[in-house]
């Protein structure tokens, strides 16, 4: 059962407090005969300050929050300059996922999304990690980047506000990074994620707990020379409104409307007033501040050095702070996923678009590599969600690097594909597509294969010998179907029946599967054809 934890928010919409007031009346009952999860959607993010989790009800097109849980962690500041983790912070941060699993038991996987962000980015051999804390919480994580982590935080605050069509800043300073976005209504025009947040720069400039003037003037200059680069793509966009989300704005705001400096929000006096306040101050330690609570001291100087940079740096006098970040934003994401919305398949479309892809030949490769699929999900061990639509993404894709040469064009389009800017995709999504591009011709690139997550690479295999049987039966690039009658798979044994005669009447499909099987054979796998 959930423990409710409802808190209403000033930019909470009527409609969602409606709600919230429907599902404390109606919390007894459900107690008593048990919730029903079919509508309930989680979130988790491993931030690199904080980990929080947020459990939602989705009715209507609207988000009811249920309830949230917020355990300060400080990955970030657990890491090494080599980006080791110490014994201390991991172990703090799997006690902590192990509390977030036993509340996420009763949804289904399905409806439960964990991303991780900068200080997982960062990490040093991150794979002994990820296996001990996706145990603990029971659900798979999935390290975004930067620039996609821009992209689900401004997704929450544009759809979690009152509908806008204005054009907003939002600006979200993490643990380990701070991300930037300018958009209009729910589209954002340019976003961008900058290796800059409140724990590192606390670690870099206030690790001794000195606060004086030149201190803090040091660290706003590094963090105004680490913005400075991608100030002109926003100024080129605009915006009519500067929002700031995350814990770093919202305990700078409490602190700002606690001191008497401000009224609502952060401004440019009012920051300058605390400046004054914190150099009088002199050290952490001396710190007197209503609104600063005593998990967010440590980390305080840095996330105040860099907002006075940022306020600098893009001329801002006003921000207004939201209680929506990141989470909310996976929220909507994952909901699209579950429907007729998936970002990624939009992605997916663009890139088509923008590489001149003939899709009428990569769609009859997709077809094809799904029949296969249907047809060995089970028995194979590769019926997750995820592996048939990277399948079906791979297909989509895989005459990508056709626009730069023809020579290795699998070779060009793996590049693309694995470091492209794609919006909905994971960095893991991102190297299964690079791996089953690269892998959909001539000889097996195992090497590739074997720096996917242990977990994937037996799937991942699998999957690209369905990709590169179905892109090798239609070489010909003909729209006559293949028949095809089955086709079976069974550890590392594959096997295609075809139609009396269509082989003696296609000997170029006959002589690639010949030679497919020695490439297969390579890497341990028999194929056989009849």
């Amino acid at each position: 059962m959930f423990r409710l934890n409802v808190e209403f928010k000033l930019d909470t919409k009527p409609e969602i407090k409606r709600e919230l007031n429907s599902v404390i009346d109606g919390l007894s009952d459900a107690a008593t005969v048990g919730l029903s999860t079919d509508s309930y959607y989680a979130a988790v993010d491993l931030g690199s300050n904080s980990f929080h989790m947020m459990i939602s009800r989705y009715q209507h097109g609207e988000f009811t929050v249920i309830d949230r849980q917020k355990e300060v962690v400080r990955l970030a500041g657990g890491l090494d300059e080599s980006g080791f983790l110490s014994d201390e912070v991991r172990k703090r941060a799997l006690e902590c996922l192990s509390r977030f699993g036993q509340q996420l038991k009763t949804i289904p996987t399905s409806q439960v999304r964990v991303v991780g962000t900068n200080a997982l980015r960062r990490m040093h051999s991150k794979a002994v990690f990820l296996n001990e804390a996706e145990r603990a919480l029971g659900h798979n994580i999935e390290i975004i980047a930067g620039r996609e982590e821009a992209r689900l935080i401004y997704l929450g605050v544009s759809r979690w506000s009152v509908p806008d069509e204005s054009s907003r800043l939002v600006i979200d300073i993490g643990g380990g990074s701070t991300e930037i976005i300018v958009g209009r209504g729910d589209t954002p025009l340019a976003r961008e994620s900058l290796e800059l947040g409140c724990v590192v720069q606390s670690n870099l400039f206030f690790s001794d707990g000195v606060l004086n003037l030149a201190r803090i003037e040091q660290a706003t200059l590094s963090a105004k020379l680490a913005i400075q680069p991608v100030i002109k793509q926003f100024r080129v966009e605009g915006w009519s409104q500067v929002i700031g989300c995350s814990g770093t704005m919202k305990s700078l705001a409490n602190i700002l409307i606690d001191g008497g400096w401000s009224k609502d929000g952060i401004n440019r006096s009012a920051l300058d007033q605390l400046v004054k306040h914190v150099v009088t101050a002199g050290h952490i330690d001396n710190l007197r501040l209503s609104g600063l609570t005593g998990e967010r001291l440590p980390v305080f100087a840095g996330g105040l050095t860099i907002l006075l940079a940022l306020f600098e740096a893009f001329d801002i006098q006003d921000m207004a702070v939201s209680e929506i970040a990141l989470r909310e934003g996976v929220l909507y994401d994952l909901v699209g996923r579950s429907s007729n919305k998936d970002i990624r398949d939009i992605t997916v479309t663009a890139m088509l678009r923008r590489w001149a892809v003939e899709t009428n030949h990569g769609e009859r490769v997709c077809e094809t590599a799904l029949s296969l699929f249907d047809q060995v999900a089970g028995v194979w061990d590769v019926q997750l969600d995820l592996y048939r639509n990277i399948l079906r993404w791979s297909a989509q894709l895989h005459e990508l690097g056709l626009l730069i040469s023809h020579d290795g064009y699998h070779k060009h389009g793996a590049y693309v594909v694995g470091n492209a800017d794609m919006a909905g995709f994971t960095r893991r999504d991102q190297l299964l597509l690079a791996a089953l591009v690269v892998g959909q011709r001539r000889k097996f690139p195992v090497d590739q294969f074997e720096q996917l997550p242990s977990n994937l690479v037996t799937p991942a295999k699998r999957i690209a010998i369905i990709l590169r049987l179905s892109v090798l039966m239609h070489r010909a690039r003909s729209s006559r179907a293949i028949e095809l009658e089955s086709f079976n798979a069974s550890g590392q044994q594959v096997s295609l029946t075809f139609a009396s005669g269509f082989l003696d009447s296609n000997p170029l499909t006959r002589a690639d599967l010949a030679q497919e099987q020695a490439w297969l054979k390579a890497i341990g796998v028999k194929l056989s054809f009849s």
